[in-house]
């Protein structure tokens, strides 16, 4: 097994784990799971597949196995279930435990411009595609979710959710850029780096994180699933 794959492993141990609690029974969320998993996948690992074959990053061999799908390591796959699966699980630990208050009204206007703002300065930077699509990925997002589910920009658990899930990235980030399994192309990105990782992660993980619980919430709610609280 290749150290990516124990990584993989060791993001979802805990939450795998405890799924299984009696007070937090993550697993009875087994469909909206799946539903946010796939769609939202299917666009990730979609744009990790063009990156890749665009030589935005590539992976280190000697830390990922030979196999590939779509040009990616299995790995590369496999972690598009493993950290989204324990951010979801993190998100429902929060509703469970501290519940959900709305921090402000959210107006749905405002977040529409903040977001079309956003996609079009991403232009700005699109000789740096990593840069530009991340910074587009965060526009779009911020669309999406004022159409779809505004509310959960009010939302404490949300913050707590991204604040959590941002400690937690930087931690397994890190471990990926340092030693490292993912390489970047130096004509992709801006060069800007918080330690070894470079400020386009940052925007990659909010979008991706956000969709997932974005279609998480919503399927809850198309499969008339009691949310414990949450929008």
């Amino acid at each position: 097994m290749s150290f990516y794959f124990y990584l993989n492993l060791t993001i979802i141990a805990f939450p795998l784990a405890f799924s299984f609690e009696k007070r937090i029974k993550f697993y009875t969320r087994i469909k909206p799971i799946v539903v946010a998993l796939v769609l939202v996948g299917i666009l990730f690992v979609g744009w990790d597949a063009f990156a890749t074959y665009r030589g935005h990053w590539s992976f280190n061999p000697a830390c990922v196995n030979e196999t590939k799908l779509l040009g990616l390591p299995l790995e590369e796959i496999l972690f598009f279930v493993t950290v989204p699966y324990s951010c979801l699980f993190v998100f429902h630990s929060i509703i469970h435990f501290l519940g959900d208050e709305k921090l402000f009204y959210p107006r749905r206007w405002l977040f529409t411009v903040i977001g079309a703002i956003m996609a079009l300065s991403a232009f700005s930077f699109y000789s740096k595609q990593y840069t530009f699509l991340a910074l587009f990925s965060v526009g779009l997002t911020v669309l999406f979710v004022s159409l779809v589910n505004v509310k959960l920009f009010s939302s404490r658990a949300f913050w707590i959710y991204i604040l959590l899930t941002l400690l937690l990235f930087f931690v397994f980030n890190y471990v990926l850029t340092s030693f490292p399994v993912v390489q970047y192309s130096s004509s992709a990105i801006t060069g800007f780096r918080i330690t070894t990782i470079p400020i386009e992660d940052f925007l990659f993980n909010f979008s991706m994180l956000t969709n997932y619980l974005t279609v998480y919430i919503w399927a809850e709610k198309k499969l008339k699933i009691d949310s414990g609280g949450s929008l």
